[in-house]
């Protein structure tokens, strides 16, 4: 008789792994794995425990003397007391795998941005390398005055042309093997990004997912060579627009809860669970506040105190909002999860958007945000990581907020949820279970991760 949700072996498996216990999980998953008329669908979860290990080993490469030494190229007279007191508060990511301590290939740069006093003791401290659009600058004044002026919420378009090129590398899989691969291609989103038009592809003959797809593609196939890389890549051109609403929090009156919004204020396991500390955290946050807005604002403002550190791949992580909570820090997509998880519980429906993000500069990046519902003001844009502007003497001082309600006209958002289906299917795991930024590659020998290849992105900014 199939296994009823109840006494299914994952939620054991998921349990040992994120306790560290990598062999008894295998040892577990193996017993589960040999048990006749297990349903398909419970072998498939189990076989992706034992991929998420493989892929947590990838992400905790360090031993103590050598996160140790990563950290000494920038404090050279480092202390292994010192290291010892950073560790103990949680600033050098590590787990405890099996009974030995690996760390987080990327803690020992992540502890400079989580700590003040390691950032003061760098020898050779770096340049910032933050996306202009973190600090207030004449785009977001422009905008916020256009939309006022104009009583418009969509302003101050850029129109552009993005290239995104993927490379696996040579022999990844054999030669004559056909590898099928998904890149992100942008969504159409009224008053957000429109004249989305495929330019061309590498190969040629891209199939770009209905404009339904939540997590849109371009999808193309090729043959591997023998030594030769097999490179796949896809142009397109959109114009994309700033947004700017002008929320007063007096207006804003508690969402009716309709059928089409249902789903947007519910829990959806395993990334937005209301676990008894998410609601401890709540309360604390927000008091006995009652406006829709205030809440918001109150939320937004506790969860962009949580300092961005690089990331952990997500398909290792086994509950994203409730990670971030917990961690101390988070990337742009964790700290997004956390807030949608914060609104939800409050009743203000939440949800995901992420792709791409650029610059008039060089700077470029992928990059995750979302939006909110305010009645009687509708679906509006949130960037919790971008989170509060410095306004300058002489600035409005509602800029301050201008994430909350608003958006920069130098993005390309790919998807409008996470952990959605691809069109055509992917038979094997994602690399990335909840995002699709980067893109997803497979043959049929199975999923091809990221460390079997690369990506580009380039753009050129064009006349409206």
């Amino acid at each position: 008789m199939p296994s009823s949700v109840d006494d299914s072996p994952v939620p054991h498996a998921v349990a040992l792994i994120d306790a560290g216990q990598f062999k008894a999980a295998d040892a577990d998953i193996d017993k589960a794995l040999a048990q006749p008329g297990l349903p398909s669908e419970t072998r498939e979860a189990l076989l992706f425990q034992r991929e998420r290990m493989r892929r947590i080993l990838l992400d905790f490469t360090l031993d103590t003397d050598a996160a140790k030494a990563r950290v000494r190229k920038q404090i050279p007279d480092l202390s292994d007391a010192e290291f010892a007191r950073w560790d103990q508060q949680g600033l050098i990511e590590h787990h405890v795998i099996d009974g030995r301590t690996l760390y987080f290939k990327r803690a020992p740069n992540n502890l400079f941005l989580l700590s003040k006093e390691a950032a003061a003791r760098r020898a050779h401290p770096a340049p910032s390398n933050d996306d202009p659009m973190e600090t207030l600058n004449d785009h977001h004044r422009a905008t916020r005055r256009e939309a006022i002026a104009t009583h418009r919420s969509s302003v101050t378009p850029n129109h552009v042309r993005v290239t995104e090129t993927v490379t696996v590398r040579a022999d990844a899989v054999p030669p004559g093997e056909t590898i099928r691969a998904w890149l992100p291609f942008p969504r159409a989103l009224p008053g957000q990004q429109d004249g989305v038009r495929l330019i061309d592809s590498q190969p040629a003959g891209a199939r770009v997912a209905p404009a339904s797809a939540l997590q849109r593609t371009a999808y193309m196939e090729r043959k591997a060579e023998t030594g030769k890389p097999t490179l796949f890549a896809v142009t397109y051109e959109l114009t994309i627009y700033a947004q700017y609403h002008d929320i007063d929090a007096s207006k804003v009156v508690p969402t009716k809860i309709t059928p089409e919004l249902a789903p947007y204020i519910a829990e959806r396991a395993p990334h937005i669970v209301f676990t008894d500390d998410l609601r401890a955290y709540s309360h604390k946050i927000i008091g006995n506040e009652k406006n829709p807005y205030r809440i918001a604002q109150k939320l937004f403002a506790s969860v962009d105190q949580i300092p961005w550190a690089g990331a952990r791949e997500y398909s290792t992580i086994s509950n994203l909002s409730d990670y971030t909570l917990h961690a101390g820090h988070g990337d742009c997509g964790e700290q997004t999860m956390l807030l949608m998880a914060l609104l939800r519980l409050n009743g203000i429906p939440a949800r995901w958007q992420s792709g791409w993000i650029f610059s008039d500069g060089s700077y470029e990046n992928i990059h995750d945000w979302g939006q909110l519902y305010f009645a009687p003001y509708g679906w509006v844009p949130m960037d919790v990581t971008f989170g509060q502007l410095q306004p300058a003497k002489g600035d409005d001082p509602a800029l301050q907020w201008f994430y909350l309600g608003g958006l920069d006209a130098y993005r390309i958002a790919f998807n409008s949820d996470f952990s959605q289906p691809f069109v055509p299917p992917k038979q094997f795991v994602r690399s990335e279970t909840v995002d699709s930024q980067r893109g997803e590659l497979e043959w049929r020998g199975g999923n091809l991760y990221f460390d079997q290849w690369d990506y580009e992105f380039t753009w050129q900014q064009l006349p409206l």
